[in-house]
């Protein structure tokens, strides 16, 4: 499966240009902060309508300007991972995974539960956002986004805001899902050592 982007955008006096293609694997849109990587994904995700665009994932239509097709953020099967997490503070962490559950096209607790092992969740379940580290957040974030199904995963600088140990701990997860979905994973990021640790592909911005 490939993700295959032609955006033009302008904000202000900025205009993104930019053409790619995204295979399985982790793709890492790399540049300096302001270069576009976040209107990029926010495009692909459907957040941003962009002035002109074709994007396809496979064989399907997300967006196309010309043509006036624009399928919205809900049906176009992403799963979205924040930079902060960004978890419902009133859930606990099975109640926020449930959440993601919710959007997949048939997935059964036996695949909930083999997410929750090897995200190594399982004995957060009850707890509440405000009582996890940050990189348990995380760890959650990217299990609520698996559990829904996605044809594509997109990751806006998600360790940006831990520290190096941190940072250290999630790291492993994303190589696992580089190496077990067979699936595009967009992943926006400015370290050159995520970029050499994680990416099958390096887009630069």
């Amino acid at each position: 499966m490939t993700l295959t982007v032609d955006i033009q955008h302008h904000l202000g006096a900025f205009a993104l240009n930019a053409q790619f293609d995204a295979p399985a694997g982790i793709s890492v849109l790399f540049g300096k902060s302001g270069s576009g990587k976040t209107s990029i994904i926010k495009s692909v995700s459907g957040i941003l309508k962009p002035d002109s665009a074709t994007i396809l994932l496979k064989d399907r239509v997300l967006i196309d300007t010309q043509t006036g097709v624009n399928v919205p953020v809900h049906k176009r099967q992403i799963g979205y991972i924040f930079q902060e997490g960004r978890l419902f503070p009133h859930l606990n962490v099975q109640q926020n995974l449930s959440y993601g559950a919710r959007f997949a096209r048939g997935r059964t607790l036996s695949t909930q539960a083999r997410i929750v092992e090897m995200l190594g969740i399982g004995p957060l379940l009850k707890r509440r956002p405000h009582d996890l580290s940050g990189g348990e957040k995380q760890r959650v974030a990217i299990g609520r986004a698996l559990l829904s199904s996605p044809d594509l995963l997109l990751a806006d600088e998600p360790l940006a805001a831990l520290d190096a140990g941190r940072k250290a701990e999630i790291l492993p997860y994303f190589e696992m899902l580089r190496d077990e979905l067979d699936i595009p994973i967009l992943y926006v990021s400015h370290a050159v050592d995520e970029v050499a640790r994680l990416a099958t592909t390096v887009i630069v911005v």
